[in-house]
């Protein structure tokens, strides 16, 4: 986990979406295909943040996430798509953006799939997007896909929600924050979360955290504070991310207490 993500420059953009706030696109690189997801989009570079300590979060814990990439878009990329909204889209993206390693012949998971799912695995899953409070891994979206015979847990931006409100944040805010688990694509099917949590609570450390989160560009975390805010500064926002994940890792995990609350079947 050590070490900076790769930087590839984006040589054409292959492919756009022509629809929805984000709008990642795919492009051409050196070393291949990026499904490219933009700084200049909605969430803005936020959900940026998001997508790299949740999948350095699930790496640790054995789970399946598509590589990741810095990828730099210069002014004039080549794009077979025109429409105005698109190209101003590209130009508030210039500059590092995150791509992910192109996931050839993946499909999203269908209702049938569910079956074959092992149950260890959902408990999995549904452990960490509780710790994370991941939103966004529900039954109409369970953001997943099947490729080489493996589960992939993809698209994470909506994860980390106290980022968007720091000034409410408080030394209690970890212990307090709420998870709807209940909407979790994998609450009926985890039925022996109980049994995962210290487990994969062990798996963790402060040094995966400080690795997480050392991941995020800087040029991540500048668009996130005052402009002209100092290193210093950047580097608190930085280590405040782990710092909220420590504090709701810690035992008893409120998670879990709310997964008791709820009369899990574990």
């Amino acid at each position: 986990m050590n070490g900076a993500l790769p930087t590839y420059q984006a040589l054409r953009v292959i492919s756009a979406k022509t629809g929805g706030s984000s709008r990642p696109i795919i492009v051409e690189t050196d070393a291949g295909y990026f499904f490219t997801k933009l700084r200049g989009a909605a969430q803005g570079t936020s959900s940026l943040v998001a997508e790299i300590i949740v999948a350095r979060l699930a790496e640790a814990l054995g789970l399946w996430v598509p590589a990741q990439a810095l990828i730099v878009i210069d002014a004039g990329i080549p794009s077979e798509n025109r429409e105005d909204e698109f190209l101003d889209l590209l130009a508030a993206s210039g500059g590092i953006n995150l791509g992910f390693q192109y996931l050839h012949g993946a499909r999203d998971i269908r209702p049938q799939d569910m079956v074959a799912i092992d149950e260890d695995l959902a408990c999995q899953v549904l452990w960490l997007d509780s710790w994370v409070m991941n939103v966004d891994r529900t039954v109409k979206n369970p953001n997943l896909m099947l490729s080489q015979g493996q589960l992939w847990l993809v698209d994470h931006g909506a994860a980390l929600p106290f980022q968007y409100s720091w000034s409410t944040v408080v030394e209690e805010s970890p212990r307090m924050a709420k998870y709807a688990m209940h909407r979790h694509i994998f609450w009926d099917k985890a039925r022996n979360l109980e049994l995962w949590d210290d487990k994969l609570a062990a798996s963790l450390s402060a040094q995966v955290l400080q690795d997480a989160v050392n991941k995020i560009p800087t040029c991540f975390l500048q668009p996130l504070l005052n402009s002209g805010s100092s290193t210093q500064r950047i580097e608190r926002r930085r280590q405040a991310y782990a710092a909220f994940l420590w504090k709701r890792l810690k035992f008893p995990r409120p998670f879990m207490d709310l997964w008791r609350t709820n009369n899990g079947n574990c």
